[in-house]
């Protein structure tokens, strides 16, 4: 039975001009990537074929042919628990809340397109031509900001008004941090576990905003206000400059420098090697508990592991105890404004329920987690170094020269 998620709940809106999948927009409709949303002059830089992508992205990871979306990508080398737009930072810009990725790969696939999770080949990205600043939706309240990205069938079309969708999101997806860190460099140590998403979901409100704004996709996300209040911090704003080659953001000054080509969508590009679907599950399905860039010793991989663990308990304790401690703060505020005696007994009653309820979300929640890093400890006892294709700058001289003429943009 197919594993790969089902999104349901919202206005599916197939389009993400993927080659085995039917565009709404064929016969020249579309709004491209790297041009003004509205078809206007190409004003991002240099046009390229969807099949560069193939090509970039082949040194990074595997392709895999993969029903209903067609060709689809799965990255390699991410390490423990990664999750997209999990390491880099956000900073504001003249498109709104922009994701700068550490990752050397990450100007294409937070940029363009969508991901999805299968539970046998893990994350994986269906490749797009929209230029985006981040393709997320967010959620947030005074103690966590969170973003999830935008799963495939979520297109953004002229006419819709996004910010209007119902859209499903399932727990997995989410990012969360505390909301004083959003504004952090590194994001990574600040995430916290999966297990916690789900009671913090129950307390946050969503905000799909994303926009056209002159001819532009515009992601505010987070009020620019709300931020400056959760981090007592000011928030520059940085003006969005091309780049002339491909590779990583460039934040310097008051200046992005990204590369955006305008992608075409072409039906008949493809990989140039490929896995079909059960071939993917066999090899990418042992879900890694770790996989670092340079493949150490399963020995290393331990330490990494139980030293990643540590951190996830000290964040969903410290988390945990932030919210009792929240959850006194306005019960006690709430007593103060009421004067009756009857009604300031009401209030304790219903906070106790609260607590109770908040408690248990907790002892379950560490119970998960628990049971989660037991099952990585064993899969990380028995793991092997990983066999998958050797990161770039380990190949030989050959493989250097193919990855290098496959991200040239002249390159076909």
């Amino acid at each position: 039975m197919r594993k790969s998620l089902v999104i349901s709940g919202f206005v599916l809106l197939i389009a993400m001009a993927c080659p085995a999948y039917a565009s709404p927009y064929e016969g020249g409709n579309a709004p491209e990537a790297g041009r003004t949303y509205a078809g206007g002059p190409n004003s991002y830089g240099v046009d390229l074929d969807i099949g560069y992508c193939y090509n970039y992205l082949a040194a990074y990871g595997s392709w895999v042919n993969m029903d209903p979306y067609g060709y689809v990508w799965c990255p390699r080398h991410m390490g423990y628990r990664w999750r997209p737009y999990s390491e880099g930072h956000w900073v504001w810009t003249d498109d709104g809340w922009t994701w700068i990725s550490d990752e050397d790969w990450g100007w294409i696939p937070f940029h363009y397109g969508r991901w999805g999770w299968d539970d046998d080949v893990g994350w994986f990205w269906v490749p797009g031509t929209v230029w985006g600043p981040a393709w997320v939706s967010w959620r947030y309240n005074e103690q966590y900001c969170g973003w999830a990205p935008l799963p495939p069938g979520v297109e953004f079309r002229a006419g819709i008004d996004f910010r209007s969708l119902s859209i499903d999101i399932p727990g997995r997806f989410w990012v969360f941090i505390e909301a004083p860190h959003f504004l952090d460099r590194d994001v990574r140590s600040r995430v916290l576990p999966y297990e916690r998403n789900t009671t913090i979901i129950s307390y946050t409100s969503a905000h799909n905003n994303i926009y056209v704004r002159d001819n532009r996709i515009i992601n505010e996300g987070i009020g620019v206000d709300d931020v400056r209040r959760f981090t007592k911090r000011d928030v520059p704003r940085y003006s969005l400059r091309d780049a002339g080659q491909p590779g990583p953001a460039r934040v310097s000054g008051r200046e992005v420098q990204i590369y955006r080509p305008a992608f075409r969508s072409d039906p008949a590009a493809k990989p140039s090697a490929f896995l079909n679907r059960d071939n993917a599950s066999r090899e990418l399905a042992p879900a890694k508990v770790f996989e670092p860039r340079q493949q150490p010793q399963p020995p290393q991989g331990k330490a990494e592991i139980t030293r990643r663990q540590a951190e996830e308990k000290s964040l969903l304790q410290r988390t945990q105890s932030q919210e009792l401690k929240e959850m006194q703060r306005r019960q006690s505020e709430e007593i103060k404004r009421v004067q009756n005696q009857a009604e300031k007994s009401k209030v304790k009653q219903d906070y106790q329920s609260r607590t109770s309820q908040l408690q248990k979300s907790h002892q379950a929640e560490k119970q998960q987690m628990a049971e989660r890093h037991r099952r990585e400890a064993e899969q990380a006892r028995a793991a092997k170094p990983a066999k998958q294709g050797k990161p770039p700058e380990q190949g030989t001289k050959k493989q250097e020269e193919k990855t290098r003429m496959a991200r040239s943009p002249g390159h076909p």
